[in-house]
């Protein structure tokens, strides 16, 4: 039953939270069981490009480090927000969820061709983290108890928490910018005098993960409809005998 109930709630999490956040997770127990080590999946523009050792440019987003309070951190926070998001402003919208995957993949890549970062998943998590709190502006949030502000405010704090813990705030800084480009040409930049969607998803990716639309025009037959229920036949009339036909003795 336990095993059962697992599953159910595995399967029941939004197709690419699920698919992410389990490709992080078993990314992370391969180097903790020593099939992998992060030289293999760390970010090197020198060996993707002349090694055409090309994974690497998807497997330096999987690795957040050794087990220990930096990895489970940063795994509530992609699990949380890449939910949210996905079941909110993108539901029903997956083929759109996905470009800006790709998108803000591509532009942390491109950073990371000057500025010298080994893994950029952590940049990553913050940049869903930014475009579901600009999407939900006045939402409450609190941060273990401490503090208490309105949802805007949460990369910043998750920057400044990382700063207290030591860490550098350039991937949180990356994670932010790139963020607020995907949120100013998808949700600021249309809405403007003059301004209009730059952001459009290629249509091959509707095709592979949205349904077909359906025709508003389109009228279906009664037998489509799944409460039709079709009226009772009705038992033909007995054969009346002719008054004027000879009777046999």
């Amino acid at each position: 039953m336990a095993y059962q109930g697992f599953t159910a709630e595995y399967l029941g999490i939004p197709a690419v939270t699920r698919a992410y956040t389990t490709a992080c997770v078993i990314t992370t127990a391969a180097v903790q069981l020593d099939l992998l080590t992060p030289f293999q999946l760390y970010f090197n523009p020198d060996l993707i490009f002349r090694k055409l050792q090309i994974w690497r440019l998807l497997t330096n987003f999987l690795f957040f480090g050794p087990l220990g309070f930096s990895f489970f951190f940063n795994m509530i926070f992609l699990y949380r927000y890449c939910r949210m998001l996905e079941e909110g402003s993108f539901r029903g919208r997956t083929a759109d969820f996905i470009f800006m995957f790709l998108f803000g993949g591509f532009l942390m890549t491109l950073f990371g061709l000057f500025a010298g970062l080994f893994f950029l998943g952590q940049a990553f998590t913050i940049m869903l983290v930014y475009v579901w709190s600009r999407r939900n502006p006045y939402i409450r949030m609190n941060f273990f108890g401490l503090l208490n502000f309105q949802a805007p405010f949460l990369p910043w704090v998750l920057m400044g928490f990382s700063l207290l813990l030591g860490n550098s705030i350039l991937i949180d800084l990356l994670g932010i910018a790139v963020g607020h480009v995907y949120y100013f040409l998808e949700d600021v930049f249309p809405n403007q005098p003059g301004g209009k969607k730059l952001l459009l998803t290629p249509g091959f990716l509707k095709l592979v993960f949205d349904p077909p639309e359906e025709d508003p025009n389109y009228n279906p037959l009664p037998e489509e409809n799944p409460n039709f229920n079709p009226p009772p036949e009705e038992a033909p009339a007995p054969a009346q005998e002719d008054q004027n036909q000879p009777q046999l003795p």
